[in-house]
């Protein structure tokens, strides 16, 4: 009797595309501004993607957009979730953050945009550059994701 064992990547069949953006905008400035300059429709998911990192509750913004007419998804993700933490030490009141990460080896990396659907390389190059055009974006650019450690997280 044949044994077939399954991986992570067989349940993670579609192929998609990973932009990373570095921006100093708040989620839903970026969400707007990208509405507007890609023709999009970016809205807010009814809930945020929640994972525990290294025994801490983070929770990270998404906005989603289904181009129906070309069958093409796309995902924003913020990359960074930050929690503020308050002590009381001899009567004053500290205050400290912590930031998690969803993908620490890209920590510089503020939002990614993930597009799946059939498209050409083409298409993402002048996405790419769309992006770079909007004020307050300081760059984007394509992600190889097999290079990735923590890919699993982008798999939703």
């Amino acid at each position: 009797m044949q044994v077939h064992a399954l991986e992570m990547d067989d349940f993670s069949k579609e192929e998609y595309s990973l932009i990373g953006i570095h921006s100093t905008l708040e989620d839903y400035k970026l969400a707007y501004l990208l509405n507007k300059n890609l023709n999009t429709r970016f809205c807010k998911t009814k809930e945020d993607l929640e994972f525990i990192i290294e025994k801490k509750n983070a929770s990270f913004s998404v906005y989603n957009y289904e181009n129906l007419e070309y069958h093409i998804d796309w995902l924003l993700i913020a990359n960074s979730y930050r929690e503020e933490n308050q002590t009381v030490s001899n009567q004053l009141l500290l205050t400290s953050e912590t930031k998690t990460h969803l993908i620490p080896e890209k920590k510089k990396v503020d939002f990614f945009i993930k597009i799946y659907g059939e498209f050409e390389n083409e298409f993402v190059l002048k996405t790419i550059n769309k992006i770079k055009s909007i004020d307050n974006v300081i760059t984007a650019y394509s992600i190889d994701k097999n290079t990735l450690k923590s890919k699993d997280f982008l798999i939703f």
